[in-house]
């Protein structure tokens, strides 16, 4: 049975989605703001969680800045603004989807499975779900545990950023365009562009870099896209 936070100052939209997701067959755990939710989901994270973007005393926006200093936790968005930047600034720090408010429960509902597949390598059972390490030369990726070691050291992804890494790595060599990286990470539904993928890359760069300084497999090919280079 998965776990799933929401983060929201609105009663009545957690009330109702509490409601919903249990009777889905979800554990939930309920915060009303950004502050009292940082140390529960940091100390026992869930499966996943929903955060509302605007929060007293502590944002989503930043709520999720400071989760992602140790943790990979899958986070969907809800907000109710229409403004790209939002969501654009969300993906950078590294959100895995949005969905916009008011929404049918139907809907969030099937986001927050897919971005579950996504975090499980897409299994939908345990045989299904059984793929092997993928080591190339000082990187290795077991998507069975959505782990990733450098030198074997850990080196903490997020769901999104381990599918770009992943879809690099099983072809050394070979170069991957903006739009095949997106198709690796994103579902059909999702739309994101060019810059979030830059992103995406950017942020792997300086997560290896704190582990290896010299690290440079990820290699960009300006007006093509990208390339993973065994070392």
């Amino acid at each position: 049975m998965p776990t799933l936070a929401l983060v929201d100052d609105d009663e009545n939209i957690v009330t109702s989605l509490k409601i919903f997701f249990e009777a889905e067959g979800y554990q939930v755990r309920t915060y009303f703001d950004g502050q009292s939710a940082l140390p529960a989901l940091t100390e026992t994270p869930p499966d996943i969680a929903i955060f509302d973007v605007k929060m007293p005393k502590m944002d989503g926006m930043e709520l999720l800045r400071r989760l992602r200093q140790t943790s990979d936790l899958p986070v969907i968005f809800l907000t109710s603004k229409d403004e790209e930047i939002d969501e654009v600034i969300g993906f950078n720090i590294g959100a895995d989807d949005f969905v916009r408010k008011p929404c049918s429960t139907r809907l969030l509902s099937e986001r927050v499975k897919a971005v579950l597949r996504r975090a499980r390598g897409g299994a939908a059972g345990p045989e299904e779900g059984d793929h092997k390490p993928i080591v190339r030369g000082r990187l290795t990726l077991d998507p069975n545990r959505h782990a990733c070691a450098w030198d074997d050291k850990q080196v903490r992804l997020t769901v999104t950023e381990f599918l770009i890494l992943q879809s690099l790595a099983q072809r050394p060599g070979y170069v991957k365009n903006r739009d095949q990286l997106m198709d690796a990470a994103y579902d059909d539904q999702i739309y994101v562009d060019d810059r979030t993928i830059d992103s995406h890359i950017k942020r792997l760069r300086k997560k290896f870099r704190q582990v290896d300084g010299e690290f440079d497999a990820i290699e960009t090919l300006y007006g093509v896209g990208y390339r993973y280079t065994e070392s």
